[in-house]
């Protein structure tokens, strides 16, 4: 029987550019995920509450706002604190390559720019889940 992904996806701080989470959590639902969209505003500990909570397989984050080098490593550290860093952490936005690469080298996973195709982002996760969650 196959796995069923479970996915956090959020907004963290002070960014209101939302679209593109909502079509991205759209298709990963099409697409056979389980989907808990935590919304707009949210702080790191509420994200990994969350995930935590919800046993997610993968934490998906969308930054548009310049704070990927302060909410990502946040994350990452919650995570393994919270026992949960295992999981995969993704996300996408404006993110410049250097940044993803640094990002990529303390454990986040592949990061998203725009322009990606969605169908990418559901391969990947389901990839990642099929080589690293399954029971």
């Amino acid at each position: 029987m196959k796995k069923i992904v479970r996915v956090i996806m959020a907004k963290p701080g002070l960014d209101g550019h939302d679209r593109g989470i909502k079509i991205l959590a759209r298709a990963f639902r099409d697409a056979g995920m389980e989907v808990i969209y935590l919304g707009l505003r949210q702080t790191p500990p509420m994200i990994v509450n969350a995930a935590v909570q919800e046993d997610a397989d993968v934490i998906a984050i969308s930054s548009l706002n310049n704070a990927h080098m302060a909410v990502f490593p946040k994350i990452m550290k919650l995570m393994k604190e919270k026992g949960i860093g295992d999981r995969l952490l993704t996300g996408g936005g404006i993110i410049p390559e250097k940044d993803m690469i640094q990002l990529n080298n303390i454990g986040v996973g592949k990061l998203f720019g725009p322009g990606t195709p969605v169908q990418s982002t559901v391969d990947y996760i389901f990839d990642w889940v099929k080589e690293n969650r399954q029971d």
